[in-house]
C-alpha cells in the first residue's frame, strides 16, 4: 500500500473517500494482482485526491537547492518496506534541478494537476544519469528498475473496462481507501531496451512504459527531448486520454539493488507548432 514520506511543510489534505461497500471475495490469485496494483498504479499517486491542483507541473528551476523539496511536488511512496530515493534540489550548470539517488531504493516525487493534454500535447523535459543499472530489465517484474523516468496519471472511464480489470480497480480502491488513475503512461532510460519499444508493464495492463533512451550512450550528460504525449497515449492504450491527472518522476534501483543517481530539468507542456 502506498504511503506518503515525511516531509517538513504540511501535505495538502485527501478527500475523505466515498463510503463502499465491502467486496466480495475475489481469490486469492485476483487479490494478489490488486495488491501489486496499489502499488504500481500509485506511484504517481490517485486522481484527484488534492483540493488544489496545478494546471502545470511546477518548474524546478525556480526552486533555491537546499530549501527543500520544490513548491508544489510530493513524495510518493511505494510501501514502508521500501527504502526512499533521496530528492532534492542542486545547482547544476547554473541553473536549479531535482536530484535523485537511489540505493537499493524506490520512490517519487509527484505533482497533481487537471489537464487536458489536446490544448498542449507536446511534453520537453531533459534529464542525466549516473550510470545504467546493472540487471535492469523493464520487461521483468523482478528486474523492473530504471534510472530515470517520467510518469504520466491519467483519468478515464473506468465502466468500459474489462470485468477483471474493473474488479481490480474496486478491491484496490477499497483497500487503499483512494481513487487510482485509470492508466500511466511512462517514459523510460532503459539498459538496453530499443528506444520506441512499449513495455506492458509486468503486474497490470493499466500501465505502459516506453522506452525513450536506452543503453549507456549519453551517460553522465543532458539529454533533451520532446514528445507528443496526446499521440503516445493513443498509441499505447488505443484509446483517447483522459484529464492528466498527476506528473512524476521516479528514480528506482529497489528490485536489483543497485546505485544511481539522476538529474531532472523542468517538464514544460506547450501547444504544436
Amino acid at each position: 500500500m502506498l504511503h506518503r514520506a515525511p516531509r517538513t511543510e504540511s501535505a495538502p489534505s485527501f478527500r475523505k473517500p466515498s463510503p463502499r461497500r465491502r467486496p466480495e471475495p475475489l481469490g486469492p490469485a485476483l487479490l494478489a494482482l490488486s495488491l501489486s496494483v496499489v502499488a504500481v498504479l500509485a506511484d504517481v499517486a490517485p486522481a484527484q485526491t488534492y483540493m488544489e491542483a496545478a494546471p502545470m507541473p511546477a518548474p524546478f528551476s525556480a526552486g533555491e537547492p537546499g530549501a527543500g523539496l520544490p513548491r508544489g511536488w510530493e513524495p510518493v511512496r511505494l510501501t514502508e518496506r521500501k527504502r526512499l530515493t533521496s530528492y532534492a534540489l542542486v545547482r547544476d550548470a547554473g541553473n536549479t534541478v531535482l536530484h535523485a539517488n537511489a540505493v537499493g531504493a524506490a520512490s517519487g516525487l509527484a505533482q497533481f494537476t487537471i489537464f487536458d493534454i489536446k490544448s498542449a500535447p507536446i511534453v520537453e523535459w531533459r534529464w542525466k544519469v549516473s550510470s545504467m543499472i546493472e540487471g535492469a530489465d523493464n520487461r521483468v517484474g523482478a528486474r523492473e528498475d530504471s534510472p530515470a523516468r517520467l510518469i504520466f496519471a491519467f483519468d478515464g472511464d473506468k465502466s468500459k473496462l474489462p470485468l477483471l480489470e474493473r474488479a481490480v480497480f474496486y478491491l484496490t480502491e477499497t483497500l487503499s481507501g483512494r481513487q487510482l488513475p485509470y492508466a500511466l503512461l511512462q517514459y523510460i532510460w532503459a539498459a538496453d531496451i530499443p528506444v520506441g519499444t512499449l513495455i506492458e508493464h509486468p503486474h497490470t495492463r493499466r500501465v505502459r512504459m516506453l522506452v525513450v533512451a536506452s543503453g549507456a550512450a549519453g551517460v553522465g550528460r543532458w539529454q533533451s527531448y520532446s514528445r507528443n504525449l496526446y499521440n503516445d497515449f493513443r498509441n499505447a492504450f488505443h484509446e483517447e486520454p483522459g484529464l492528466l491527472t498527476g506528473v512524476g518522476v521516479l528514480t528506482d534501483t529497489d528490485n536489483t539493488g543497485g546505485s544511481v543517481d539522476a538529474w531532472y530539468g523542468d517538464i514544460r507542456f506547450r501547444a504544436e507548432r
